[in-house]
């Protein structure tokens, strides 16, 4: 890769109603390792799992023009108050149907037939990728070294979604 790497700012969302920024392990990894990989933390917030709050927080950050990327970690599971799905699937205007099937075949090799419990998800809104991962951190780790550390890089061939959210670039090259 001769390129330059272009950085993104990119926002994090932890859905949790125990966490706080001191425990937030899954938001912490987020926001190390995209910093790591040369992109901007745009901003990191946590917010209880409640389908509301959680469409306001990333509804402000869609409609928010230096947002590119919006990680968030938590409520994609099975539990009563996980909601991150209903939450967020209503805002997209495109689905990434390949995420959530590429992250369970990744996440086999680390926790079995557990894996098919994640409703992972992803998708484009305003021209803001979106990704939902599950709250453990290492859910975060395989989702961010299987997938997202490629796909949010605007070297990476020959496709990436960098290059859809790139203002003067908005399209593969």
């Amino acid at each position: 890769m001769s390129e330059t790497m272009i950085p993104l700012n990119v926002a994090v969302l932890t859905i949790s109603d125990t966490r706080d920024f001191n425990n937030d392990r899954s938001g912490a990894l987020l926001a190390e390792r995209l910093t790591e990989a040369g992109h901007r933390l745009a901003e990191r917030r946590i917010v209880i799992d409640d389908v509301y709050r959680i469409r306001a927080v990333v509804s402000e950050w869609i409609a928010n023009p230096e947002v590119q990327v919006i990680l968030t970690t938590g409520g994609t599971g099975f539990t009563g108050r996980d909601s991150t799905p209903e939450a967020i699937s209503v805002l997209l205007d495109k689905r990434i149907e390949g995420f959530g099937e590429q992250f369970r075949q990744l996440s086999w090799q680390e926790v079995g037939s557990s894996t098919i419990q994640s409703r992972c998800l992803g998708g484009l809104a305003n021209a803001t990728v979106i990704f939902c991962l599950p709250g453990s951190s290492g859910a975060c780790r395989t989702a961010w070294d299987g997938l997202l550390a490629e796909q949010l890089d605007s070297r990476h061939k020959p496709c990436n979604f960098a290059n859809l959210v790139i203002p003067e670039r908005g399209q593969h090259v």
